[in-house]
């Protein structure tokens, strides 16, 4: 069967602590594997990377106060979820909030019964967690970021 393509807005949201905002989930076809992973989510149909992305966040984080700065990274996630394969095309954008309170509330029924935690992460617990976190290599990314402020051109992960 051929993977359905799809275009997701992500968001590297940090507190300022520079923690760094995660939600596990699984899959229900497969309930005993979790993972960690960004805010973000698909775009609807004529809807831009940004729109996306504050669309998303208020949904699955009812936070509003939230500085979207520039996309910082790409990627593609090849996945499965319910059984159907995916092939995700993916921009994450660096957001700082002061706020760390989140209301699930805008999420829609089948994304709120799949996410099974919120957590703010530091970069050192990212680094030392053996739990499974996407993307891959996030904890250096973040690092780097901290350090440096975010890249000219958006990094590869």
């Amino acid at each position: 069967m051929e993977p359905q393509r799809r275009r997701a807005a992500r968001i590297l949201l940090m507190d300022g602590q520079d923690r760094l905002l995660l939600f596990q989930g699984s899959d229900p076809a497969v309930p005993d594997v979790t993972w960690w992973f960004t805010p973000g989510g698909g775009l609807e149909p004529g809807e831009g990377l940004r729109e996306a992305a504050v669309r998303e966040l208020s949904e699955e984080t009812g936070l509003r106060g939230v500085e979207l700065g520039p996309v910082v990274a790409y990627g593609t996630a090849s996945f499965s979820f319910r059984g159907q394969r995916f092939e995700q095309e993916q921009w994450f954008h660096l957001a700082r909030t002061t706020e760390t309170l989140l209301d699930h509330s805008g999420m829609g029924a089948d994304e709120h019964a799949e996410l099974l935690a919120a957590r703010w992460w530091t970069i050192e617990e990212l680094r030392g967690t053996a739990e499974t976190v996407y993307p891959v290599g996030l904890a250096d990314f973040l690092e780097q970021l901290v350090a440096e402020g975010p890249p000219v051109t958006p990094v590869r992960l």
